[in-house]
């Protein structure tokens, strides 16, 4: 059993960090109906739309809409008329594997030493650099794969101030944003990939992108009676960007990551977990929107207080709203997890709230992933 706060780092420690970013820039979703998913963001997540790009703007083969709260951006895009190998990606994409998530675009400083620094250290590329420009300035963008079907786009938008990016419109929101909003930033993205293959994408991002490895959670650490999963998590060096990586393990039944790759059609993004000052107040409104999240036995509250402690949310709100709580030496953090926000068992949400620690809830792993199963039985894939 493992779980170290900073495990064996890449050739590179203590030197200039060799691929700097940002932050995430956006995470861009293929969808059936882009319209109806910004609705869905826009009343159950308390999302704003800012942007659009469609027929009406001069793009004739997808409608896009771009919705944010506060530093998060999504991005949602499905096909009008498939006419180019863009299109017929998306439209095929979607057919494939449901609505999920093709690009976790990141933010850096310089694309072309970014991608030239990827390449050089076995990327596949996808665009080379190249700029696009309107009357608010010009972004540079490249990309490049990772695992499954999905792509990272670099971007650098220091020279423009446009809603999105050129041949994006403004536009007005769809629904009244909340008073506040639910979430302000992503706060890290995870991936599922199939058996014997963590390792491998986890050295792909340390050799290609720079990242170090933050934790790993590997043999009891996630198994429950049933199921079992092995994880680890890469991370820029700033902390900005988080992408923990699942694997399948052998176990008595099909875990939740054989499930999501079966019914995915492979690898790729399983949730997104999003920052929050104020979990109650959003899974409040979020519940009332509509949102279904994961159930927690009332036994897991029993003893909770005893290695938990104390935190900002009283014992009995927790227990009323379904709310994790987990602590580490750093301090301690409050989350809940949505069931799959589309027909397929795949993709889904995280709401965090972070009080110093910077871990990812490994004393609510066994209470956790009993609540996925609980879910995968009533749908027959346990």
């Amino acid at each position: 059993m493992t779980d170290t706060t900073q495990l064996p780092s890449p050739a590179h420690a203590g030197q200039a960090d060799p691929f700097p970013v940002r932050g995430m820039d956006a995470v861009v979703f293929a969808v059936g109906n882009a319209k109806q998913a910004a609705h869905y963001y826009s009343t159950a997540f308390g999302m704003r739309c800012t942007a659009y790009a469609g027929p009406e703007t001069g793009s004739r083969e997808a409608a896009s809409y771009v919705l944010e709260s506060g530093g998060a951006r999504f991005v949602f895009t499905s096909v009008v008329k498939a006419a180019t190998e863009r299109g017929r990606f998306l439209a095929e994409h979607v057919a494939e594997h449901g609505d999920g998530v093709v690009d976790l675009a990141v933010e850096v400083p310089d694309v072309r030493a970014a991608y030239a620094y990827a390449v050089e250290h076995g990327a596949t590329g996808l665009d080379e650099p190249y700029e696009v420009k309107d009357e608010h300035g010009t972004v540079m963008l490249a990309a490049i794969a990772t695992y499954g079907q999905t792509r990272h786009t670099l971007v650098d938008r220091s020279g423009y101030d446009g809603p999105y990016l050129p041949g994006y419109a403004a536009r007005e929101p769809i629904t009244a944003p909340p008073a506040r909003r639910f979430f302000q930033a992503i706060d890290h993205c995870v991936g599922n990939v199939e058996l014997g293959r963590m390792d491998e994408w986890v050295s792909f991002y340390n050799r290609v992108m720079g990242f170090t490895n933050m934790k790993e959670f590997v043999g009891d650490d996630i198994a429950t009676e049933y199921s079992a999963l092995m994880s680890k998590v890469v991370a820029d060096g700033t902390r900005k960007v988080k992408f923990p990586l699942n694997e399948p393990a052998v176990a008595k039944k099909k875990s939740q990551i054989d499930e999501y790759l079966e019914f995915y059609g492979g690898p790729g993004v399983q949730h997104i977990a999003l920052a929050t000052n104020d979990i109650v107040a959003s899974v409040r409104a979020m519940r009332a929107a509509g949102v279904e999240f994961l159930d927690t036995p009332d036994s897991y509250y029993d003893t909770l207080g005893e290695w938990v402690g104390e935190t900002r949310v009283p014992l009995e709100e927790l227990r009323e709203l379904k709310i994790l709580a987990d602590r580490d030496e750093d301090g301690y953090l409050l989350q809940i997890f949505t069931k799959p926000v589309q027909d397929r068992p795949t993709v889904f949400f995280e709401m965090i709230e972070r009080h110093g620690s910077m871990g990812f809830g490994k004393g609510n792993f066994k209470a956790l992933f009993e609540a996925i199963e609980r879910e995968q039985e009533r749908r027959g894939n346990l």
